[in-house]
């Protein structure tokens, strides 16, 4: 018989973090924990990171749903809960945890084992131009050989400006280019600054129109040329039908899978099979979790493969993330078998 429970932590970002939707200082998330009755020493645990004003279970009452969740561990199946995509997420983490030994590798692999590390990008956060140019500088000189920039929260002209430099240094042969509008563009202007990113050899831009405009996106996928990946898009479609609907319908040229936002790890599956049924590429990306859920998401993203550099956060995001074996070497991630957790913090051992 199984045993759950859930506690909440906040993070604090080391710099505001901006995208097209705004500013974040801090960032909520929850943890859930499953044990065997009897059993508390040998646990599994897994991180539920809603994301306000995007996860589409972020409505009142989370809490009351997490604890609901933990008090059908023991007939919790996924599929029923991928409407709940963060909870879904953080359950499914916790228990393949559990059957694996309680010591945070749910996915076993060559990764887990510290023989194989996984090819991420370095994200280049929205900002004004010259902090902007500072992060790009910084991520250039880490050694990352794709970079993956914001844009849409300064004028155009000149992201498109500082773009050009990067590019004039870096060639596509050696520097990988993508970009991510969170929706900013709108459908009036889009055509005409995909034209001029064109001209930079931007290897994919991550949903340019507002999630849900599909005319609108349908009508720019197929006349784009810079290659539009979908991301914000997958949001709230849990059914296979809905998958295949927005998929046929809209025929992007990748999809970005964010298990904590896309239905957890079961309905990103089923996202991979259906994208390959029709030649639509795709890639795993991290959405701001701890080093709890990234851990689950990088195991995962090692067993499934994915076009290469992944969107992995490399756990340097917040001044108070939770010790992990996790670490970035280079424009690499990887987990060193040896290391450490340290969830006290989370779920205290009882005196």
């Amino acid at each position: 018989m199984l045993e759950a429970t859930h506690a909440r932590r906040l993070f604090h970002f080391k710099e505001p973090a901006a995208t097209s939707r705004g500013v974040m200082t801090t960032r909520e998330s929850w943890f859930v924990k499953v044990w065997e009755r009897g059993f508390p020493e040998r646990a599994g645990v897994g991180e539920c990171a809603l994301f306000r004003g995007l996860s589409a279970e972020d409505r009142p009452g989370y809490e009351e749903l997490l604890a609901a969740a933990c008090a059908r561990v023991n007939d919790f199946h996924a599929g029923e809960w991928r409407a709940c995509s963060s909870v879904c997420l953080g359950m499914e983490t916790a228990l393949a945890d559990l059957r694996h030994g309680g010591e945070r590798r749910p996915f076993p692999s060559p990764f887990t084992r510290g023989e194989r590390e996984i090819e991420i990008n370095g994200l280049v956060w929205m900002g004004d131009r010259e902090r902007m140019a500072r992060r790009v500088e910084e991520k250039l000189a880490a050694g990352f050989r794709c970079l993956k920039v914001k844009v849409g929260g300064i004028d155009f002209g000149e992201e498109l400006e500082m773009l050009r430099e990067i590019r004039s240094r870096f060639p596509a042969g050696t520097l990988q280019l993508r970009l991510d509008a969170n929706g900013a563009f709108s459908p009036a202007t889009a055509r005409g600054k995909l034209e001029a990113l064109a001209r930079l050899d931007i290897h994919s831009i991550e949903q340019p129109l507002r999630r849900g405009a599909w005319r609108e996106t349908r009508a720019l996928i197929a006349d784009s040329p810079v290659p539009v990946a979908l991301d914000e898009e997958l949001i709230g479609i849990v059914t296979r039908a809905g998958k295949v609907e927005m998929l046929d319908s809209l025929s992007p040229r990748y999809i970005v899978l964010k298990p904590t936002l896309a239905g957890g790890f079961a309905s990103c599956d089923e996202w991979i099979a259906l994208a390959a049924e029709r030649g639509i590429g795709w890639w795993v990306t991290s959405a701001l979790e701890s080093n709890v859920g990234l851990n689950a998401i990088a195991q995962w993203c090692a067993t499934r493969g994915g076009e290469l550099p992944a969107g992995l956060g490399t756990g340097e995001l917040y001044t108070d993330n939770i010790p992990s074996p996790l670490a970035r070497r280079g424009s690499a991630l990887a987990f060193d078998p040896a290391g450490a957790w340290d969830l006290q913090t989370l779920f205290p051992t009882p005196s």
